[in-house]
């Protein structure tokens, strides 16, 4: 079986991925996709038409799984998009260790969290609305950062009932695979985390482990340093 993640090194999503991936222990093939090609003139390669045919969004990540009994289209790849289904998936297909906590509450919390930053952030420091806000003469840093501020002032209060190492109790999940992707795009949009201690507790947790370490942006081979 082959798993080929299609993404790009500083992309929130994908770094969300290339962790669930990383924390299941999987072999899988790193394809660049190339999300600023041109700079502010250009198109990204995520608007070609041949990736567009994968991803009609155009947008990173999406994962093709080759390889898998009952793959669609009568033996073609699978092919997923969207960063929380994709971990979703890959937990329901490799179930250990899981993403999920055991229990009915304890799973809905660790979605909740996640969502918070995928609806809640992400779209809105996305390049896309990013480049709107400067055309029409905004700062668009710190239009960002009221919604980053405020986003994990959300993730932080409503984690505090369920936080132990992690997240949700003392097992990475869903959440932490959303929040330390977060915590890095925070510094780059000037948001300092040092607010929020407990997020920069469960961060420090989370990077100790190679999972994680091994997703950071700065370590993918398209990586601009």
């Amino acid at each position: 079986m082959t798993l080929r993640l299609h993404n790009y090194w500083r992309s929130s999503a994908s770094y969300r991925v290339r962790i669930g991936l990383n924390v299941k222990q999987l072999a899988w093939e790193y394809v660049a996709v190339d999300i600023v090609r041109g700079g502010e003139a250009g198109q990204g390669a995520q608007h070609d038409a041949v990736y567009r045919a994968m991803n009609p969004m155009g947008q990173v990540p999406t994962l093709e799984i080759e390889g898998e009994p009952g793959d669609a289209d009568g033996g073609g790849p699978i092919r997923l998009v969207q960063s929380l289904p994709i971990l979703e998936y890959l937990d329901e297909r490799w179930p250990t260790p899981p993403l999920l906590p055991a229990g009915r509450e304890a799973r809905a919390q660790a979605r909740a969290l996640a969502e918070i930053v995928n609806a809640g952030i992400q779209p809105l420091q996305n390049l896309t609305p990013l480049r709107k806000v400067k055309a029409l003469g905004g700062d668009d840093r710190a239009w960002v950062g009221d919604f980053v501020r405020a986003g994990l002032t959300a993730f932080d209060a409503q984690a505090a009932a369920s936080a132990g190492r992690f997240s949700v109790g003392d097992a990475p999940s869903i959440a932490d695979c959303c929040l330390v992707p977060q915590l890095y795009s925070a510094r780059r949009f000037g948001v300092d985390p040092e607010a929020w201690p407990r997020l920069i507790a469960i961060e420090a947790a989370c990077l100790a482990l190679p999972a994680f370490a091994a997703a950071h942006p700065d370590r993918q081979p398209d990586a601009v340093r």
